[in-house]
């Protein structure tokens, strides 16, 4: 549920549940939307069925409720996103081409790490991140990038969702993987949001090393695959490449 009062005009509850969508890698039920986002049921379903009509929200046929394309081609068409995805794109490319595994695009948002695109291919190990989802940002690669570089460097203090037993949930456990992010320049996922499955992520920049990051790339997969010191090196490198893209 929502902390704080709801929301009393009708556009801020739409955009409740359009955050519970976005905000599930599985399709939710009608149910279970009141209950993240505190509305009454009656309310959400009477948005809930505006959102579909909209083509912001798509109906299953089991009746469940997910993000719509319509929502996902408004979002991608803003310039920013646009931008930064096309010039990010041969990069993942690049890096998939020698790693052979999942290669992400991600920003910050919020608490979570959202990613914008991902490279795939047959060779790789099949993970359950996808295009527009998102992770709590504790458990990730590339959230840990953003919170070890962010303004307030101090590690979360409210309950952190332990997604797998190495999910780190404790503030000094995080607080000390944050440090060595920061002294190493990439972050390390070990198994900590999905198990058997580890990653490598780098900031990329806006302005060279002047502002806080805002993006990540990562190179995911099986953990015995991934040799985390020689990925690192290589990440870092297609890190600094699209900064120096996008400040040129």
């Amino acid at each position: 549920m929502t902390d704080g009062p709801l929301p009393k005009s009708v556009l801020a509850r739409g955009v409740l549940l359009l955050s519970a969508c976005g905000g599930s890698d599985t399709a939710l039920t009608l149910a279970e939307l009141a209950l993240r986002t505190g509305l009454p049921k009656p309310t959400a379903h009477r948005l809930i069925g505006e959102l579909v009509r909209l083509g912001l929200v798509e109906r299953t046929p089991e009746g469940t409720y997910r993000i719509g394309l319509g929502l996902f081609v408004l979002g991608q068409s803003a310039p920013s996103v646009r931008e930064l995805c096309d010039a990010a794109l041969p990069y993942l490319g690049d890096l998939h081409d020698a790693t052979q595994e999942n290669v992400h695009l991600a920003v910050p948002d919020g608490t979570d790490t959202l990613f914008l695109e991902k490279v795939t291919g047959r060779r790789a190990t099949p993970i359950v991140s996808r295009t527009g989802g998102r992770l709590p940002a504790h458990c990730t690669a590339t959230g840990k990038v953003f919170l070890a570089l962010a303004d307030d460097r101090r590690p979360p203090h409210r309950t952190l969702p332990r997604l797998t037993p190495r999910t780190l949930v404790l503030p000094g456990q995080l607080a000390r993987d944050l440090a060595l992010t920061r002294a190493r320049g990439f972050g390390v996922n070990l198994e900590e949001a999905e198990v058997g499955v580890s990653a490598v992520a780098a900031p990329v920049y806006a302005r060279g090393r002047d502002s806080r990051p805002i993006a990540a790339i990562s190179v995911t997969g099986g953990t015995r695959r991934l040799d985390v010191e020689r990925l690192g090196a290589r990440v870092c490198a297609a890190a600094r490449a699209l900064t120096r893209a996008l400040s040129a």
